[in-house]
C-alpha cells in the first residue's frame, strides 16, 4: 500500500513539473512573438521616416519681389548724380568743413537705375553737397508742421515743438526728419486792414472787437458807447501797431 501512495505522489510531481515545462515554453514564444510585432512597426516607421527625408525635394526660399517704396521717388535711367537723397546711400565724408562744398562717395540703392554723363548705367558716383547737418538749412529747404495751439500775438512770443522734414532735393547730413522749437506763425484769415477799418469807423459800437472774436470786449464798448471815446481811439492805436490780435492767437493776414 505504501509503494502504490508513493508512485502516486510521483506521478503527480511528474505532472505538475511537465505543465510548469510547457507552460514556460509557450509564455517564451508569446514574449518572442510580441516583441517581434512591436519592433516591425517602429522598424517600418524608421524606415518611412528615412526614405521621406531622403526623397522631399529641397525647396529654395522664394526671394522676395516687393519693390520698395522709395522706388516711386526715383527717376528711371536719369543721372545718379541728380537722384534724391532717399534713392541713394553715401559715405561720410570725415574730413569735410561745415559750410563748405564737399564731395561724397554714394551708391544707387536696389532696384534704382541710373546713368553718368555718357549715358552708362552706373551704381557707384559722387555728389558735391555743402557740409552741414539738416537742422542747420535755410528755412526754405524743409517743411514744418503747424500748431494751432499757441499764441502768436504774447510777449514773449510762444514756441511749439514741430517736425521738420528735408526737402526731396536737398542733401545734408543727418537725418532728415528732426524735431525744432518754432515761433508760433499760424493765421485763422482775419485780416488787418479789415479790423483797423473798422475800429475806426464802428469801434465805438465794439465791432473791431467783435470781428476779432473777443466778444466780451466788444459787448463792454458797445454799452459803453466805445468808453466815451476813449476806449475807440486806445483801440485804433492798439490794432494799428499790431499788439490787438485776433482771439485764437492767430496772425493777421
Amino acid at each position: 500500500m505504501a509503494a502504490l501512495a508513493g508512485l502516486r505522489a510521483l506521478r503527480r510531481l511528474c505532472g505538475v513539473a511537465l505543465f510548469l515545462a510547457q507552460l514556460y515554453v509557450l509564455s517564451g514564444r508569446a514574449g518572442s512573438l510580441m516583441t517581434t510585432k512591436h519592433s516591425q512597426p517602429q522598424s517600418t516607421f524608421a524606415k518611412s521616416l528615412t526614405s521621406t527625408s531622403t526623397n522631399t525635394p529641397y525647396f529654395k526660399a522664394a526671394e522676395s519681389t516687393e519693390i520698395p517704396s522709395y522706388v516711386t521717388k526715383c527717376p528711371s535711367n536719369g543721372l545718379c548724380s541728380r537722384l534724391p537723397p532717399d534713392c541713394m546711400t553715401c559715405n561720410t565724408n570725415y574730413s569735410c568743413i561745415y559750410g563748405k562744398p564737399a564731395t561724397f562717395d554714394c551708391k544707387a540703392k536696389p532696384h534704382v537705375h541710373c546713368l553718368d554723363q555718357n549715358n552708362q548705367e552706373q551704381e557707384n558716383f559722387t555728389i558735391n553737397m555743402t557740409c552741414q547737418f539738416c537742422w542747420q538749412l535755410a528755412t526754405t529747404d524743409y517743411v514744418c508742421t503747424n500748431s494751432t495751439n499757441c499764441m502768436t500775438v504774447s510777449c514773449p512770443r510762444q514756441r511749439y515743438n514741430a517736425t521738420c522734414t528735408v526737402r526731396d532735393h536737398i542733401h545734408c547730413l543727418g537725418n532728415r526728419v528732426f524735431p525744432k522749437m518754432l515761433y508760433c506763425n499760424w493765421t485763422g484769415g482775419y485780416k488787418w486792414s479789415t479790423a483797423l477799418a473798422l475800429s475806426i469807423t464802428l469801434g465805438g459800437f465794439g465791432a473791431d472787437r467783435f470781428y476779432l472774436g473777443q466778444w466780451r470786449e466788444g459787448l463792454g464798448k458797445l454799452f459803453s458807447f466805445g468808453g466815451l471815446g476813449i476806449w475807440t481811439l486806445i483801440d485804433v492805436l492798439l490794432i494799428g501797431v499790431g499788439y490787438v490780435g485776433p482771439a485764437d492767437g492767430s496772425l493777421y493776414i
